[in-house]
């Protein structure tokens, strides 16, 4: 993405924000979210549905297109409604993988007829009429008109708009807020754009639901991975073709991240197919709404479902696998997952589903598949319940590929240090990379990668990584599975280690016993002489510190004090 477009999209994310935090007042921030990006994209599809529309416009009076309709002996008038009438075939817009929007639900009804009376008959651009109850309930029938018209959005998008006692003031505001904002903007500050309104809102979009986690703490952060994290085990796992699994998909940012991941190496999104599962409905329906805005196919299952006693996937083997579920989670147990063929490496202790999300992973993986999954740090050392005798499994079946330990503050909803697992059915395969090269033989060895020191404060409480520092971990981990020399040990940052070393230190996995302390430049001053100078140093500081405890004494005396 150029400068310009991304100095653009920053000005809009910050304009629109501002302009709808304004509107909640004392609106839930769980009910505001669902009312904002609802209309976010409802106003999408009606773009794209629009977008289409004029470019059948235009291919119908062009003689040297395909859908050329010549006017014979219609009038000008005759001409244009039959133009017109052509342009209401839904086929036209299904063959482009274009949701057909019905008149009903197209954006300009919305925002023509939102201020109007209860009572009042509108015309709908069709000839039919609509009679309006208020404006909670045209969105309401917009929504139910879109989903029966789109059976791959059914049930998806949100239709209780009228239950949410919303002021239809402040509704109509958030209306206009969308209609104003420029999504077809071709030029910023005097320099071109080349990136399309469909890409805009997908944008903007998922700006505000990172947004949101950040207004709802606790409550609302599990749904939602840091954007950095996200990017980093991507650009780390390279999900480039086949099948694409998450079993915690929270609101689908993994398969956004590796649709950027699949473009940025020359590819196509179509390259990969998505799966994912998630037991929050309202969630479940966001994710699924982020996939329509990106033009990615998915498969999230019938319903929203726990992955662990209602596997919306069973048959399903993947190569790549991703996830950041929620940490250390206590009540996920149930009695009839006790003899699950799951848990090939030890059954997860019933107070805690680490080791319950990574097997269920390994579980779904295919036999060349490879996995990136979140946990809390004490996955890496734990040998409470029986988890110390599964890493000790995962590691004597050579399963562990590499561990990063990444720094504090990351995460919007936790302060629980975490690191990232990768785990690989077969570390002896040769798979092709984007870049065409193929994996090295990395059976026996485990990378480590101390990642604790990286990062800057983006603001009083949050940290995150800078784009060159996710580059450089990626190519410390690429450098490693290929074989290629260019990989070295660094002392205090990373380091290849063999079965054997990880046996002598009982099998734990933090990379901080691995990586050592980074080494520090030799000055050539000798120890002797440095010791010397620094207790010089220290001598004429406490000297000068008594100095200034007599003057400070002198002073107090001076003034009565004694």
């Amino acid at each position: 993405m150029q400068k310009a477009e991304q100095e653009f999209l920053k000005d809009l994310d910050k304009k629109l924000w501002s302009a709808a935090d304004k509107l909640r007042n004392n609106l839930d921030a769980a009910v505001y979210k669902h009312v904002v990006l609802g209309l976010i994209f409802l106003k999408y599809v009606s773009d794209a549905f629009e977008e289409r529309r004029e470019e059948l416009r235009k291919n119908f009076r062009d003689p040297d297109h395909d859908y050329y309709i010549p006017q014979e002996d219609m009038s000008d008038e005759e001409y244009d409604e039959f133009i017109e009438e052509e342009l209401e075939i839904r086929d036209y817009y299904i063959a482009k993988n274009v949701f057909w929007v019905p008149p009903l639900a197209r954006w300009e009804t919305l925002k023509k007829n939102h201020p109007l009376p209860n009572g009042t008959e509108i015309e709908l651009p069709n000839g039919e009429t609509y009679k309006m109850k208020s404006t909670a309930h045209l969105i309401d029938d917009a929504n139910g008109a879109i989903e029966n018209e789109n059976p791959e959005l059914k049930n998806i998008l949100d239709r209780t708009y009228s239950q949410k006692q919303l002021p239809a003031d402040k509704l109509g505001e958030l209306i206009n807020l969308f209609s104003d904002a420029n999504f077809n903007a071709k030029e910023y500050k005097g320099k071109p754009l080349s990136i399309n309104s469909k890409d805009i809102l997908g944008h903007v979009y998922e700006y505000f639901l990172g947004e949101f986690a950040l207004a709802e703490g606790k409550k609302g952060g599990q749904y939602y991975t840091p954007k950095s994290i996200v990017k980093l085990m991507v650009r780390m796992l390279k999900p480039f073709e086949g099948r694409v699994y998450d079993p915690a998909m929270g609101s689908g940012g993994f398969f956004v991240q590796s649709e950027d991941f699949i473009e940025e190496y020359g590819g196509k999104i179509g390259q990969i197919s998505v799966y994912g599962q998630e037991s929050n409905p309202t969630t479940w329906k966001l994710a699924a709404m982020n996939m329509a805005i990106r033009g990615i196919d998915f498969d999230f299952g019938k319903e929203p479902a726990d992955s662990f006693t209602n596997d919306q996937h069973k048959d399903l083997r993947a190569d790549y696998v991703m996830a950041n579920p929620p940490f250390n989670v206590k009540d996920w147990w149930n009695e009839k997952l006790a003899d699950d063929p799951r848990w090939e490496y030890g059954t997860p202790p019933e107070g805690n589903a680490n080791f319950a999300w990574l097997q269920h992973m390994l579980y779904h993986l295919a036999p060349s598949g490879s996995l990136a999954l979140l946990l809390a740090n004490g996955s890496m050392s734990s040998q409470t319940s029986g988890e110390g005798e599964i890493r000790k499994n995962l590691l004597e079946n050579d399963l562990v590929e590499c561990m990063v330990a990444l720094p504090g503050q990351l995460f919007t909803n936790t302060q629980i240090p975490a690191c990232i697992w990768f785990l690989s059915k077969n570390k002896t395969n040769g798979t092709k990379t984007p870049d065409g090269k193929g994996k090295g033989d990395r059976s026996g060895t485990v990378l480590f990668i101390d990642a604790r020191e990286k990062g800057y404060m983006k603001d009083r409480v949050l940290r995150d990584f800078k784009p060159e520092e996710i580059k450089a971990i990626a190519k410390t981990y690429s450098d490693w599975q290929q074989d290629n020399n260019d990989y070295e040990d660094i002392p205090g940052y990373c380091k290849s280690a063999t079965l054997e070393e990880i046996q002598k230190n009982d099998y734990v996995l933090t990379p901080g016993r691995y990586v050592g302390a980074p080494e520090t430049e030799d000055d050539g001053i000798p120890f002797p002489e440095k010791m010397k100078k620094l207790t010089t140093k220290l001598k004429s500081q406490f000297e000068e510190s008594e100095a200034l405890e007599e003057k400070i004494k002198e002073n107090l005396a001076g003034l009565g004090y004694e």
